[in-house]
């Protein structure tokens, strides 16, 4: 039985990236999905890749299609709070309930010294990575505690727990996410929500050159995987992988937890 069947899931940033990824392998674990982004025709790809693939499997002997989740896409702005509540609406009235919620959006800047870094690029991660976080709680916990059930999933990054020179304020609001997990675990468990992070090693998103701070290549891929103990960089399944875990009943007895996905970075 897929591990996430019957559940609908509400992902942040899912038109591409990780966030792409953890909807895809939601779907094929029988999870329905909402891709919430703010860019509109690769949330309404990534929605379509995953319908046709849901309708694609009927005609597998092993499979059908009541085994994957659908998709809807939705514009979203993490950022606003009347966002929030329109989208939980919308679950609800699209499924019928909300059952998981991965706080996936994220954004950093190119990077730099710290002096270097504008006040409209603070600004705009501080809003994306840490006030969406606060905008979720306050719009959906309290659905989810009513209901005395709900998972929560935040994408953090190892950044959040060893912060490298050229992305310390990213690294702060990642930093930020790691204790907000453990702290909303606490106070939303006695409701029986599940909390925990995912932090995940840098991996080839959009993002890679801003976290790099160098053109993307092969070279400069191998270079950085020298110094991952696995000799690998990340990569989205791994991340996709972890994040249906956390979802599922495997782990009814994780929370608070944030989980490095790094290849042994941190060990060393």
């Amino acid at each position: 039985m897929p591990r996430l069947q019957g559940k609908v899931a509400l992902i942040t940033g899912a038109a591409s990236g990780l966030g792409e990824g953890i909807a895809k392998f939601y779907s094929r674990e029988g999870c329905a999905v909402i891709i919430a982004d703010i860019a509109d025709s690769e949330g309404q790809r990534v929605a379509k890749e995953i319908n046709d693939a849901a309708s694609s499997s009927s005609s597998h002997p092993k499979g059908g299609q009541d085994n994957y989740g659908r998709a809807i896409f939705t514009h979203f702005d993490c950022t606003q709070g009347a966002a929030w509540k329109e989208v939980l609406q919308l679950a609800i009235s699209t499924f019928g309930q909300l059952d998981i919620v991965v706080n996936n959006a994220g954004t950093t800047f190119h990077k730099k010294p710290s002096v270097e870094v504008t006040e409209a690029e603070f600004d705009k991660v501080i809003a994306v990575n840490t006030k969406s976080i606060y905008h979720s709680v306050v719009e959906v916990m309290p659905y989810m505690a009513e209901r005395r059930a709900g998972v929560y999933i935040n994408t953090s990054s190892v950044a959040g727990m060893r912060v490298r020179p050229g992305q310390v304020f990213y690294g702060g609001t990642k930093g930020f996410v790691n204790t907000v997990t453990q702290g909303l675990a606490a106070e939303w468990g006695p409701f029986n929500i599940r909390v925990n992070s995912i932090c995940p090693l840098r991996s080839p998103t959009g993002l890679l050159e801003k976290f790099s701070g160098v053109p993307d290549s092969e070279e400069e891929r191998e270079r950085f995987a020298m110094s991952v103990p696995l000799r690998r960089m990340g990569d989205v399944d791994a991340i996709a992988h972890a994040a249906v875990y956390l979802a599922s009943d495997e782990a009814s007895f994780v929370s608070g937890v944030n989980f490095p996905v790094d290849g042994g970075r941190l060990a060393v």
